[in-house]
């Protein structure tokens, strides 16, 4: 009897321990970010351009927690800094696909457009409009169809701005991978901010 009572004791002390942690933790902070060696930047930026308006408009100032995502996970409808090669600064946009999702495509006859499905449902902006790629953008992302059998494979996903014909976003340049993604926004206001250099 005296080892189980033990056994109960030692459960009970890490329950208490973990109870601890959590409410030592600020809102929204999760325990990985918290580890040595994963540590987390915050830096201002000024977002240039209008590609996720009106969620985040031209000049608007952000927050980016930079290396986030080396001890959290990516989720649908995060919005994240990546970074592309040939642009000087990352670029802020949505993820809307993540691993494990189904992806495909559905033309809109007659415009020689076409909808993404994910999880066979049209993907749409903030504005609950749906995106509309032209012929170029489908024919890159139905290669990534093609090569993963209409499944997300680990650590690539489908980030997009708001503009529903597309923008800088993975209609240009394809799915991505985990690697490229910088950190995670957070937004400090929705007032705008005079660019300064």
């Amino acid at each position: 009897m005296l080892p189980n009572l033990k056994k109960l004791i030692f459960i009970l002390a890490i329950s208490a321990v973990f109870a601890a942690i959590s409410l030592i933790l600020p809102e929204n902070q999760s325990l990985a970010s918290q580890i040595p060696n994963c540590p987390v930047e915050e830096k201002l930026e000024i977002v240039r351009g209008d590609s996720l308006k009106p969620i985040i408009k031209n000049g608007q100032e952000i927050k980016i927690l930079y290396g986030y995502y080396k001890c959290n996970e990516v989720k649908r409808d995060d919005i994240v800094a990546f970074d592309y090669k040939r642009n000087p600064n990352p670029i802020i946009k949505i993820i809307k696909a993540v691993p494990g999702d189904k992806f495909g495509f559905a033309q809109n006859a007659g415009k020689n457009r076409w909808h993404i499905l994910i999880n066979d449902k049209i993907l749409k902006n903030s504005e609950n409009i749906l995106y509309a790629i032209n012929e170029k953008s489908y024919k890159l992302l139905s290669l990534y169809e093609h090569d993963f059998k209409g499944v997300m494979p680990k650590d690539v996903y489908l980030i997009l701005g708001n503009l529903p014909t597309g923008s800088l976003d993975s209609t240009r340049f394809g799915l991505i991978g985990k690697s490229g993604i910088m950190g995670k926004a957070k937004f400090i206001n929705h007032t705008l901010k005079p660019f300064h250099k």
